[in-house]
């Protein structure tokens, strides 16, 4: 099986790419869009600000290639809110994947979330042996509202989309190679899909 982190400057990559090591998976880090398209599996990540992440994308035409994908993608933090409509960090249009959009916690509780927080209402074999109410590792100040398309909630100021799900689009808020066994099993499965 062939799997791609798609490297384009904004990112945890090389903590995923060791976690995917631990699950007996060598994964390529590529921008190559050849490369990307003949991938089994894709992982979107990102950490960092969005206006900066869509404009790396859009300078290596990535922008245009990830919403037409067919396989498998899983959206990790930032990669999730880019597949978004819009997020309001920095004003910045998403790739429209996701029917959300991305909004900034207020101040009127600690930015950015950053440790352990529970995901719950859990849907899709993403989750597949993940019990509801599970701790998963979060470090953001921005989160993507609750939709249709949620797939795992969690509270924070509000209730918002910890996970979301489109066809073969997967993204998550969380970091699962930082979320121990539980990221591990999550991970584990979106290469079962």
């Amino acid at each position: 099986m062939k799997l791609v982190i798609i490297d384009y400057g904004a990112g945890n990559i090389k903590s995923i790419q060791f976690a995917l090591m631990r699950l007996g998976i060598n994964a390529i880090l590529s921008n190559n869009i050849d490369e990307i398209i003949n991938a089994d599996k894709i992982i979107f990540p990102g950490v960092g600000e969005a206006s900066s992440a869509m404009k790396m994308l859009q300078k290596s035409g990535l922008d245009q290639l990830i919403p037409k994908l067919k396989q498998p993608v899983l959206g990790i933090c930032l990669g999730m809110q880019l597949m978004c409509k819009s997020t309001e960090e920095g004003n910045t249009k998403g790739l429209g994947i996701f029917n959300a959009h991305v909004k900034r916690f207020s101040n009127s509780v600690k930015v950015p979330q950053m440790g352990w927080n529970v995901i719950f209402n859990l849907k899709t074999n993403l989750f597949k042996g993940i019990k509801n109410k599970e701790f998963m590792y979060l470090v953001h100040s921005f989160y993507a509202e609750n939709s249709e398309q949620a797939i795992a909630l969690t509270d924070y100021e509000t209730t918002y989309a910890s996970a979301l799900q489109k066809d073969n689009f997967y993204g998550v808020q969380f970091h699962p190679e930082k979320s121990g066994i539980e990221g591990s099993r999550i991970l584990q499965n979106f290469i079962e899909l």
